[in-house]
């Protein structure tokens, strides 16, 4: 059995680890589907309440393994690459009602550079650098990245990124808004996790309905967030985890969610 997608659930946190590290990362259509089924089994496992997406070695993904691609025996083509490996991919990061981390623990480029932004919350420590490479070879940008970056940085910053394939540093990006937080490196595995816990102890059907109401406001006029806006709001209050955050507000205790 493959090794390259590994998975480890501790402490109501699913780590999922890209684990090809001698070619950084890249996917193969072996990975690519490994990491569609490991997503499915998170959002299915109750036990579940955040996930952490990282890569192994010293790279995070460097997109697509060219030597896949150029191989007469093993290439899938790009129209199968595309609608069976990354475009499920990057639904399912988005559908899934559980916070994701993209755990950033070095060169993200290409396909690897965007599935790392269709994460919920993007970590990163000093020495990561993102790439949208696909120019350099004479591609143009998939796997979302010209759903998700214009709309992170701006519609002119992220066409020069994408025309340029500029090398940008964590730090660039944290500035740029592009990720939430530069972490540095000596302490970023305590980090991550401090934040993985956190969100596995706060209310998983609240955080969930909050990524749900910023992937339609990603679409929707006014009118139609503020109908959904009140949809969910009736639904959560009627949530156990907003009755314990309440009875704990009034009664001056930290609350003890259960994520229903």
């Amino acid at each position: 059995m493959s090794n390259s997608i590994e998975l480890k659930i501790e402490n109501k946190i699913a780590f999922i680890a890209l684990n090809r590290p001698e070619v950084f990362n890249s996917f193969n259509r072996e990975m690519a589907l490994r990491l569609q089924s490991t997503l499915d089994l998170c959002e299915t496992n109750n036990e579940v309440r955040a996930i952490v997406l990282s890569g192994n070695g010293k790279a995070f993904c460097a997109g697509q393994d060219l030597k896949e691609v150029t191989s007469p025996e093993l290439n899938p083509g790009f129209k199968k690459i595309l609608e069976e490996h990354y475009n499920p991919i990057i639904l399912r990061i988005r559908k899934i009602k559980k916070p994701i981390i993209g755990a950033i623990n070095g060169v993200a480029a290409g396909a690897g550079a965007n599935i790392a932004l269709a994460c919920d919350i993007v970590v990163a420590h000093e020495k990561v650098s993102f790439i949208q490479a696909f120019s350099l070879i004479g591609l143009v940008p998939d796997s979302a990245g010209t759903f998700f970056l214009p709309r992170l940085v701006g519609f002119q910053k992220a066409l020069a990124l994408a025309m340029l394939g500029d090398k940008i540093s964590a730090e660039e990006a944290e500035r740029m808004g592009m990720i939430y937080k530069v972490i540095p490196l000596e302490s970023f595995e305590e980090e991550v996790n401090k934040l993985a816990l956190k969100l596995a102890n706060m209310p998983t059907k609240a955080l969930g309905m909050i990524k749900e109401l910023y992937n339609k406001s990603m679409t929707n006029n006014l009118e139609a967030q503020l109908a959904l806006e009140s949809k969910l709001q009736i639904e959560a209050a009627q949530s156990e985890d907003y009755a314990e955050g309440v009875s704990a507000f009034i009664e001056k205790r930290k609350p003890n969610f259960k994520g229903k």
